[in-house]
């Protein structure tokens, strides 16, 4: 399958998940750089991730902005169950 194609599969998953707006607007924080980095998360991965994933995700979301950006920043270690999760949000930096 064409890189094309499969952008097209995602975006035609994407339009199907009306729960993405929300979630986007989740991810508008009070740092620009949170809000980039969570922002392109949802956009990029988020509907290619498993359910476990997007429940961690949703998690992460509830987590205060200065401890987030310090786990996202690498200046605070994230507890084990966001690890990854931080990591392929902060892969594409």
């Amino acid at each position: 399958m064409t890189a094309d194609r499969q952008a097209d599969r995602q975006a035609d998953r994407q339009a199907d998940r009306p729960e993405l707006g929300k979630l986007r607007w989740r991810c508008r924080r009070g740092m620009k750089e949170l809000d980039i980095l969570l922002t392109r998360y949802v956009d990029q991965r988020f509907c290619g991730a498993s359910n476990l994933e997007q429940e961690t995700f949703s998690r992460l979301l509830e987590t205060q902005d200065t401890l987030l950006y310090a786990y996202c920043l690498g200046s605070e270690r994230p507890p084990p169950e966001f690890a990854a999760l931080i990591e392929r949000i902060t892969t594409d930096r």
